[in-house]
This record gives C-alpha cells, sequence and structure tokens, in this order.
C-alpha cells in the first residue's frame, strides 16, 4: 500500500495524546490509592490534559490533509452502524471534549468528594470524567485499529494484533511522554512513568515482532495465473497497460525498493524499541529531563517510520495486476 503521511500522522498523534492522557489518570488512581504522592492538581492534571488534547488535535488536524473535499469531513460520521472509521470519527473529538473537562476540573479545582465509597475512596468529578475518557480512549484504539484489521483482503493488517499494536504503541509513547513531562515539572513520577513506559515498549515490541513474523510467512492466495485466470505455469507481465501513472499503481503501492523498506523496518526497531529503552533505564540513574525527553524524540519518529513500514507491508492484491511496476 501507499503510505500516506497524513494518515501516519494521525494515528501516531493521537495514540500518543491517548498514551498521555492514559498516564496521567493512571497516576492519579495511584495516588488515590497512596501507593504514590498526589501531585499538584492544578499544575500536573490541567497541564498534562492540555498537552494530550494538543497531539488529539493535531492528529485531528492532519487528517484533513487526506480528505478529498474536507468541507464535507462532517458526513464521515454518518455510517457510525457498520464502519470503524465512522466511529473514530465520533471517538476523537468526543476524548477531546472529555479530557478538557477533566483538565478545567482540575484547573478550576472542582474536585470535592462527591461521595465516598466504603468510607475509603473520596470520588470526585474528575474520577468519573477521567473514567469515562478512558473507555474513550481504549474505544478509539479498538475502532482506529479495526479500521485495517477488519480488511480481510490486505492478510498482514487482517489480525488481533494489528489493534494490540496500535494500543501499545500508543501507550507507551504515551507513557514516555509523561515522563519526560514529569520530568520537566519536577513532580517526582519521572521513574512511575518511565518503569511503565519501558514495560509497554517492551510488550509493544513483542507485539509488533509477532506480526512481522507472521506476515513474513504469509502464503499468498492469489497468483498470476488465478488474477488472470489463465493457468500456464509461466506467465510474467510485459506492460503495466497505461501510457502513464495510474491512480492503482500510485494508490496501492509504495514504490520504494526493497532495500530501501528494509532500511525503514530497522530503523523503526531501533528507534522505537531499542533506544527509547535504553534512554529511560539511563534516566534511573541520571536525573535529567533532556534524557526521557530525548527518549520521546527517537520513539515518535520511530513510530512514524513503523507507521509508514505498517502501510508499505500490506500486500494489495490488485497488484498482481501490475507487477511491471509493483
Amino acid at each position: 500500500m501507499h503510505p500516506a503521511f497524513s494518515v501516519i500522522l494521525l494515528t501516531t498523534l493521537i495514540g500518543v495524546g491517548q498514551g498521555l492522557f492514559l498516564a496521567i489518570y493512571t497516576s492519579q488512581l495511584y495516588a488515590l490509592a497512596r501507593l504514590l504522592p498526589m501531585p499538584d492538581h492544578q499544575r500536573f492534571f490541567a497541564l498534562g490534559s492540555a498537552i494530550a488534547v494538543g497531539f488529539l488535535a493535531l492528529g485531528l488536524f492532519a487528517s484533513f490533509f487526506h480528505l478529498g473535499r474536507p468541507g464535507r469531513a462532517w458526513r464521515s460520521a454518518a455510517r457510525w452502524r457498520t464502519s470503524w472509521l465512522s466511529r473514530e470519527v465520533i471517538l476523537l473529538p468526543a476524548l477531546m471534549v472529555l479530557v478538557v473537562a477533566y483538565g478545567a476540573i482540575h484547573y478550576f479545582g472542582w474536585t470535592e468528594p462527591l461521595f465516598v465509597v466504603r468510607g475509603a475512596l473520596p470520588v470526585d468529578p474528575s474520577l468519573i470524567v477521567g473514567a469515562l475518557a478512558t473507555l474513550a480512549a481504549f474505544a478509539l484504539f479498538v475502532a482506529t485499529g479495526m479500521i485495517y484489521a477488519s480488511l480481510r483482503f490486505l492478510r498482514e493488517w487482517a489480525t488481533p494484533l494489528t489493534i494490540f499494536n496500535f494500543l501499545l504503541l500508543g501507550g507507551a509513547s504515551g507513557f514516555t511522554l509523561a515522563a519526560a513531562f514529569a520530568a520537566w515539572l519536577g513532580s517526582g513520577l519521572t521513574r512511575f512513568y518511565g518503569t511503565w513506559a519501558v514495560i509497554l515498549t517492551v510488550a509493544a515490541a513483542a507485539s509488533r515482532l509477532a506480526s512481522l513474523y507472521r506476515n513474513a510467512h504469509l502464503q499468498p492466495k492469489s497468483t498470476l495465473q488465478s488474477a488472470i485466470g489463465v493457468r500456464h505455469p509461466r506467465i510474467r507481465q510485459v506492460t503495466q497497460g497505461a501510457m502513464g501513472p495510474t491512480f492503482n499503481n500510485r494508490e496501492f503501492f509504495h514504490g520504494a525498493s526493497a532495500k530501501a523498506v528494509q532500511t525503514v523496518r530497522t530503523f523503526f526497531l531501533l528507534a522505537a524499541f531499542v533506544i527509547p529503552v535504553v534512554l529511560l533505564a539511563t534516566a534511573y540513574v541520571l536525573s535529567s529531563f533532556w534524557i526521557p525527553a530525548a527518549a520521546f524524540a527517537v520513539q515518535y519518529l520511530g513510530l512514524v517510520a513503523e507507521r509508514w513500514y505498517f502501510f508499505a507491508d500490506a500486500r494489495h492484491p490488485q497488484n498482481l495486476y501490475y507487477q511491471r511496476v509493483a
């Protein structure tokens, strides 16, 4: 498939935003359980929510560059009963509204408990809104992943690993950014976020390697013979059947050489998984904002490369008709 950078930016940016919010809300739950010190409400939770919304908004903005007629973008939500894309279109702004509400509650100090569960757990509005936003974030991960996993004719995508990869990669990048955010504010949560970032990055690496192994061992269901209905054992295409570039060979093949694709794969395995883990481990020894910040920057570049490879790795069956090009 041809990787569209607008979609690459959409999926990676909203993944960071989702992961960052989940990291912030997780620390609140840990603090309520008295496993962590409660950070400053107004500064930490409000600013963290604003950064998360910023990434979500950037991803939403990037998606408009993939539309033929952006003015009709609202119509993409009309098929929510059957379309995962429509569900994503609905869930993304819904998540943004909930995260804004969550940050506003902390910023304005509306954190007085509404009720107490079993005399020990005070439940304030931020806890309820945060729980709803958490459900929306996970639902958005599923919807985004299912846009691709539901396409059965693209066998590289049609697997539950696609959903797990979106979830784990977004969570890992979000927790890595949270570690840098905590180090910048000096909140003392850098190690907590860094530990979870390493765990999620390792889990994401295992999931992604599993998908790479699976895709490398897929046996094609279609051949040149089945594509044109001729059973001759030796068939080769000598022309693409067109005088110039067409929509088919422009949109359904990336055009890069096999060596370039392999280079991208090596880069994203190092940048998205290996280097961030090394940098986050270094942050345990050297207390510095720049180390987790560098870990996030490198990891995000790796995720962009990973998402490019994700699209390029999918072999569209129609390319059997364009062997001279594909």
